[in-house]
């Protein structure tokens, strides 16, 4: 997954060939990339197909960077996922491949009917933004709609319900940017007011709530001036924008939320600085 032509860990950076690289998303085990001419490449773990090369675990491992077909208009949005990938192109077409487990390729498919080749979520051209890390998957239309699609347990996908969706549905609210992140079952998005909504699991407080109440629909994390969210496994981190930088959740057994101390916090908690 480091892109050498070789299984050899590296403790030190590497420069990955090429010098007209753009965009770049990580995996798990797998990672995409774009260059300034629009192509897409892949390499990393290929279980499933999440490379989009129409090949199939585990004979389709690459260790070095391959074209995903050969489209020039791959500059949109990339999310490398846990066992997927998703792409908005330069035209706001959606697309994805990978596994399937969940329906969380959107394509109207049950499981588990993996696609090792890109392949169109539905017939819009007005998305804008994508991103999935584990089972579900969200995107953004240029109309500032948040949709969501896959596994749906913990209430992750925001629409009031627990139930699976292999197809994309919206989430309330017509004021949603790009900044959207999501952890293993729940997740956290901006508005253009600033405001900050989270939905999903909840067992450790990291949607920031003050609580370890699950929500299937979204809620409002106190403050209108966020300005970027990024979200893990049982932690966020968040900035404002005064640019002071806050975090919070329920994993800091390796002090990972800043604060001089192995706390959990179920409410944003400021990380010292304001630059």
């Amino acid at each position: 997954q480091l892109g050498q032509n070789s299984t050899t860990d590296y403790s030190s950076p590497v420069q990955i060939p090429g010098s007209s690289w753009t965009k770049f998303s990580m995996g798990n085990q797998h990672a995409w990339a774009t260059k300034t001419d629009g192509t897409l490449w892949a390499w990393g773990d290929n279980g499933g197909g999440r490379l989009g090369l129409n090949e199939t675990h585990p004979t389709g491992h690459k260790s070095s960077p391959v074209q995903v077909g050969s489209d020039t208009t791959w500059n949109g949005t990339i999310s490398a996922a846990y066992v997927n990938s998703y792409a908005v192109k330069t035209d706001g077409t959606l697309w994805s491949m990978g596994a399937n487990y969940y329906g969380q390729l959107g394509l109207n498919q049950g499981q588990p009917a993996n696609v090792s080749s890109p392949t169109q979520i539905g017939s819009g051209t007005d998305w804008s933004f994508v991103h999935s890390s584990l089972y579900s998957a969200f995107a953004v239309k240029t109309n500032g709609t948040l949709w969501s699609w896959g596994y749906n347990n913990a209430g992750t996908l925001g629409v009031n319900d627990r139930a699976w969706r292999s197809s994309p549905v919206q989430i309330p609210g017509t004021t949603w940017t790009s900044k959207v992140s999501d952890g293993h079952t729940h997740a956290l998005a901006i508005k253009s007011d600033g405001t900050l909504w989270g939905w999903g699991n909840n067992e450790t407080g990291q949607l920031g709530l003050n609580d370890v109440v699950y929500y299937s629909s979204p809620v409002q994390v106190p403050g209108t001036t966020w300005s970027s969210i990024n979200v893990g496994k049982q932690n966020a981190y968040a900035t404002k924008s005064d640019n002071t930088f806050w975090t919070w959740g329920g994993n800091n057994e390796s002090g990972p939320l800043g604060q001089n101390n192995r706390t959990k916090y179920s409410s944003p908690v400021q990380i010292p600085g304001t630059t």
